[in-house]
């Protein structure tokens, strides 16, 4: 793939972010992107073509951020990865495990994600919020036992709330299916994407969300709602005319728990939440989701905090089930 891709712009990435709380928390590691390029392996195809590398992806994408914004906006990207793929070298086959040099091991993971933030800073609903892009890769999606084919990679643009690292991440703001044959092709869609974000516009609908309230009751009651949707038959949902929710019981137990004790946006010792708190309690919770579901269900939780807000408000929505 590398072959036959375009000159992209230098990205001028450096490794050194702010200490911040994580964007992404379980079944997933840090990394740098040092370590990326000096000790993972590049997968290939089944002619032995090599598949675009985690460190390309991040690079084309950190260009298209530099393109847009300008050199001195954008800041390192935080790198996550999953799956391992552990194997060995050709003169290392007849050795245990245990006695395998470090020259001897190959390494790839299978699923990568980053963000990157973009030095324009704002306030939601009193939290301080910056702007991010970023990727997911999941090469769980691509079949290397083939020839070469376009490769499957999601690109995204949101705000991120300082205080937690949630990601507020939006439809419009996400391509779930970025098919490319080369790093010119990812670095022209993203640049597309960021050129057509309104960061303005996704501000202040964000700040809608911090203008209703949930009382005890109503969490209680749209909690419940969620445990039961997930026992529910496709059949029933779709008879109910109910919207996807992909978020899970999982999910559901940890904005419980967060519910009670999140310094940020929970209860406390109040009696009522804004749908904005609620939000980040589902955003929080979507931190523990593995990679290569990670921003679609973060496009789902924003969908889901906008629907029970509207539904809270009295609006005829297919929320409504959920806090009837």
């Amino acid at each position: 793939m590398a072959n036959n891709s375009l000159m992209i712009p230098n990205s001028g990435i450096i490794t050194n972010p702010d200490p911040h709380p994580n964007f992404l928390e379980g079944n997933s590691n840090a990394i740098s992107l040092q370590d990326l390029q000096s000790k993972c392996i590049v997968p290939t195809w089944a002619n032995n073509e090599l598949t675009t590398s985690h460190q390309l992806f991040i690079q084309a994408v950190s260009a298209a951020a530099h393109t847009v914004f300008g050199n001195n906006m954008v800041k390192a990207p935080e790198i996550r990865v999953s799956h391992a793929v552990n194997g060995r070298t050709p003169d290392a086959l007849h050795k245990r495990p245990a006695d395998l040099l470090d020259s001897e091991k190959t390494l790839y993971y299978q699923r990568m994600c980053f963000c990157i933030a973009i030095s324009i800073i704002d306030s939601i609903n009193g939290n301080e919020t910056a702007l991010v892009v970023g990727g997911v890769r999941a090469l769980n999606n691509e079949n290397l036992g083939s020839r070469p084919s376009q490769e499957k990679f999601k690109v995204f643009c949101g705000e991120r709330v300082k205080v937690c690292s949630n990601l507020c991440v939006f439809g419009d703001a996400f391509i779930d299916k970025l098919e490319a044959s080369s790093e010119s092709e990812i670095y022209s869609a993203a640049c597309s994407l960021f050129t057509s974000y309104n960061h303005e516009a996704a501000k202040q609908k964000l700040e809608i969300l911090g203008q209703t309230s949930m009382t005890i009751e109503d969490f209680t009651h749209v909690i419940g709602r969620m445990r039961l949707y997930e026992a529910l038959p496709n059949a029933q949902r779709q008879a109910l005319s109910l919207p996807e929710l992909t978020l899970g019981d999982q999910a559901a137990n940890s904005a419980v728990r967060n519910f009670v004790s999140d310094p940020n946006f929970g209860i406390g010792n109040g009696t009522k939440i804004t749908m904005w708190a609620f939000y980040n309690l589902l955003t929080e919770a979507n931190k523990n989701a593995y990679i290569d579901r990670f921003l679609s269900r973060s496009v789902n939780a924003t969908d889901f905090a906008f629907g029970v807000a509207e539904a809270l408000q009295g609006e005829d929505t297919p929320y409504k089930w959920f806090v009837q």
